[in-house]
């Protein structure tokens, strides 16, 4: 994989007509982006490149603007306004870049990501909501156990807020049920003791949206690392 991450910048590197290189190797039309060479763009491009891409109508430049916005977000105070906005973009893969973009911001500094993270879990807007979980639940960002319990309580913050949600119909919920329906498991195995706790307390929800999100989160093999008795236990009392 590095041997073709090097393939990318080297070529990029070598070219001045980035996006037609971009266009070639995307992966698009078709059901995966090519993640690896947005990963690389992000790193090559300038930040002005990379904030006229965020502004493209098309999807995998946009992908790869959001994404490569995160080197910046802790030097640009303009750069996490952008990201917020287009956490809520219709396009999923441009979504899907902010959540990048966060995870490169917590790579370089989990503590300034945390705190970025506690508001945008707050924000009314779903698709924001969900930003900040898909950008913190990450398991390589957990190199110090606090960030994982962080993490978890942010979780347990937007759970919290399903069942007060009016349209249960709503595009944006759906999509932030599915990141819940990842995230709280990859919070939980980084932090098995609150883990449990806060999965105990979901189960016993009447909520169906909670429950729903539970039931995925329990059928994860990660789910191992709080007790394989405590696991077969609670997916019983999921499924009660």
């Amino acid at each position: 994989m590095a041997g073709k991450a090097e393939q990318y910048g080297a070529e990029l590197r070598r070219r001045r007509d980035w996006e037609s290189y971009l266009a070639a190797n995307s992966g698009l039309p078709g059901p995966r982006a090519n993640l690896e060479l947005v990963q690389v763009a992000g790193d090559e491009a300038s930040k002005q490149v990379l904030w006229r891409w965020s502004r493209s109508q098309d999807e995998y430049l946009a992908l790869c603007g959001a994404a490569g916005l995160g080197r910046f977000a802790l030097d640009d105070a303009k750069v996490l306004p952008r990201l917020q906005e287009l956490a809520s973009d219709p396009r999923w893969r441009v979504r899907e870049g902010v959540a990048i973009a966060l995870q490169r911001m917590g790579d370089a500094d989990m503590d300034a990501l945390i705190k970025v993270a506690i508001p945008w879990a707050r924000d009314p807007d779903l698709y924001v909501r969900r930003a900040a979980l898909a950008g913190v639940c990450e398991p390589t960002l957990f190199k110090n156990p606090k960030h994982a319990m962080q993490a978890l309580l942010l979780v347990d913050q937007v759970m919290s807020l399903i069942p007060r949600t009016a349209d249960r119909k709503s595009e944006a919920l759906r999509v932030l049920r599915q990141a819940l329906g990842y995230c709280a498991s990859v919070a939980a195995a980084g932090s098995p003791t609150l883990g449990r706790r806060m999965m105990e307390r979901w189960v016993g929800s009447d909520d169906p949206d909670v429950r729903w999100i539970v039931k995925s989160n329990l059928g994860k093999a990660r789910m191992v690392a709080l007790g394989r008795e405590w696991l077969e236990s609670n997916r019983r009392g999921v499924d009660g």
